[in-house]
């Protein structure tokens, strides 16, 4: 986020929120294998005890060998089309919303500085507005990204053909509160991640501008302060990240209840008590893989297409 100030005094949201939305797409497309890889590694020994259980994926890499053999390397691509439309909703709000806060210094110090409690709190909440209208989304992707062949199946099986029968199904089922359900397992993810990422970008693009390093090189700046910032959110969101992961994925009653947790707090005491603490921190390599390219990406494309648009405009 390196334009001017007096470039974007008179962008309007909707600007942003497309700029973000584009940027995050475009993320969104090269980090899916990995997010699905980390799925399946988060869903393998479900509320099983360590070491009673057949691993079926060894590591990361066993893992996208596995997919790759078994379902064709396209499957390293389920559930695309509902993660980049997650990701359009989540990341256009929430960018677009991130510097409209800062074109109106309500994020930032006297010096012009990242302030630490503002920027958590305006985009913890902006992150979760986006978490929350787009839950439909997510949870068809992980869904989607969950189903695999019968030999190497982990988790709950949906079955779904596609994300549009998907779709379909759940509105069949229950209308918008179907579509809906679990819409909370979402929001401490996303809050702790959005906080945690655009908090520490920051902080590290203050330091690194303090210091001089890249004076003419703003993408190289936003390069590395968002590889700090991808890095520090892989260890805070993690536990949250499973969590989402096993509420949208269980499996429900008619009534739309879930048959293994019943809440976040619920499915944390669960996973603790039979996988402990380790079982809430499985698949965090993958994790690390996704989001910290995801975020350099996201950020990256996000100072070119802001440049584009404003080449364009003037």
């Amino acid at each position: 986020m390196t334009a001017a100030p007096n470039a974007i005094s008179n962008r309007p949201f909707g600007i942003e929120f497309a700029i973000g939305a584009l940027a995050s797409v475009g993320a969104g497309f090269f980090t899916n294998p990995i997010d699905v890889i980390k799925v399946r590694l988060q869903l393998q020994g479900e509320l099983e005890a360590r070491n009673t259980y057949k691993k079926i994926y060894k590591n990361t890499l066993h893992t996208g060998y596995l997919i790759a053999k078994h379902e064709g390397i396209l499957a390293l691509q389920a559930g695309i089309v509902p993660a980049l439309y997650f990701q359009v909703v989540l990341n256009g709000i929430r960018l677009g919303i991130y510097n409209i806060a800062k074109k109106y210094k309500l994020i930032t110090n006297d010096k012009g500085d990242t302030d630490i409690l503002k920027t958590v709190i305006v985009t913890g909440t902006a992150g979760c507005t986006g978490a929350v209208l787009g839950s439909p989304f997510y949870m068809i992707k992980t869904q989607l990204q969950a189903q695999s062949a019968q030999n190497i199946a982990v988790g709950c099986q949906h079955n779904h053909s596609s994300s549009w029968s998907a779709f379909k199904s759940l509105w069949k089922e229950g209308g918008i509160a179907a579509l809906y359900r679990g819409w909370y397992a979402n929001v401490p993810r996303i809050f702790v991640g959005s906080a945690t990422q655009l908090t520490t970008f920051g902080l590290a693009a203050d330091w690194l501008r303090s210091l001089e390093l890249f004076p003419d090189q703003p993408i190289l700046l936003t390069f590395v302060a968002s590889a700090i910032g991808g890095s520090c959110v892989a260890l805070t969101m993690q536990p949250f990240d499973v969590l989402a992961t096993r509420l949208y994925n269980q499996q429900t009653d008619v009534g739309g209840k879930g048959s293994l947790y019943n809440g976040l707090l619920d499915a944390s005491i669960k996973i603790l008590r039979t996988e402990g603490l380790t079982g809430l921190y499985k698949g965090i390599f993958p994790t690390w893989m996704r989001i910290a390219p995801h975020t350099v990406l996201c950020l990256v494309f996000y100072d070119k297409l802001d440049e584009l648009y404003n080449k364009l405009r003037n």
